[in-house]
């Protein structure tokens, strides 16, 4: 039997800018985000049948690869080469669509775990960069590549995505207490719901020949490079407000990415001494990051589920 489990990711600043249509117009998009201590875990195990066996929200047993509803198992399936005899089963920390980059933790872990099925240990760059090619290519899924690289590399990290398609990832060291204080001044909150992104990242890439809007994500990969700059230097308190600056810019991306609720609790958490935040994802619901000094006074008057987390460091 084998078990893998691959974190989710926190996003930061600078997120829509993995986009090819910005990267590729732009030069280069970046991102700063981490990886959290929530995860997937995907179990495989030798099925006793000539088969394939899958257990995740729902049960398939079939014949062969090609019969496969689910589109990223068939996929990574083909692409590792295994064609039957096999069962999958999926648990996750997190519920999907809630804007903790899911489904490519869901695509790193299963890589991760067929390749260690067939006795093979590859690198976290490469199962980012297969993953990418899975979803994105292959699937033609209309996300980015932020989340594929920060469930496979772990830590928090400033990403890079070139015109050429290479991808750089350097993390940011942080001394102990300067990460306790930044674990603790932030918090994940349940909105409620979950959604695709696909419809919001969709509108966003056409959004994207606005000039304005174009614009917008520009001032958000200066901003991922502040907040590297700031992290660097230890200077935490900097966070917030920077996270304010980012969401603001968002939301302006796209029509979903907010609504009245979202809205009315952000202005909630404000109002109750945080000093930024953003809606974490494509947008229109999930969890809403918060960074506060005091979440435990913050959390009695926001209504909201509270999910503190910590930074993963091993991807």
């Amino acid at each position: 039997m084998i078990i893998t489990r691959t974190p989710f990711r926190v996003s930061f600043a600078g997120g829509g800018s993995d986009l090819k249509e910005f990267y590729s117009k732009n030069g280069y998009g970046a991102v700063v985000s981490a990886a959290i201590n929530r995860y997937m875990y995907i179990v495989i195990h030798p099925y006793f049948h000539d088969k394939i066996r899958l257990k995740y929200s729902r049960t398939e047993d079939v014949e062969s690869i090609d019969d496969i509803k689910h589109p990223i198992i068939r996929e990574c399936l083909r692409k590792v080469r295994i064609e039957r005899g096999i069962e999958i089963a999926s648990f996750a920390d997190v519920p999907a669509g809630t804007g903790l980059g899911s489904s490519s933790s869901f695509t790193v872990g299963l890589l991760n775990a067929l390749y260690a099925y067939k006795g093979k240990i590859v690198s976290k760059e490469r199962l980012a960069a297969e993953a990418c090619e899975i979803e994105i290519e292959i699937l033609k899924e209309p996300i980015g590549k932020q989340d594929q690289y920060a469930a496979a590399c772990g830590n928090i990290n400033y990403i890079r995505f070139n015109k050429d398609e290479t991808v750089d990832v350097s993390p940011i060291l942080l001394t102990e207490p300067a990460k306790k204080k930044l674990e603790d001044s932030l918090c994940l909150y349940y909105t409620g719901g979950k959604r695709r992104a696909g419809d919001i990242l969709n509108e966003q890439k056409k959004n994207l020949s606005d000039k304005d809007k174009f614009q917008n994500l520009e001032k958000m990969v200066e901003l991922a490079e502040e907040l590297r700059g700031v992290l660097q230097e230890e200077n935490i308190n900097a966070v917030g407000d920077i996270l304010h600056k980012g969401w603001i810019y968002k939301k302006e991306l796209a029509s979903g990415i907010s609504n009245e609720e979202i809205d009315n609790l952000y202005d909630k958490a404000m109002k109750c001494g945080a000093a930024g935040g953003k809606l974490l994802g494509a947008g229109g619901t999930g969890f809403l990051l918060i960074y506060s000094e005091d979440h435990k006074a913050l959390g009695k008057h926001f209504g909201c589920k509270a999910l503190p987390f910590s930074i993963d460091r091993e991807g």
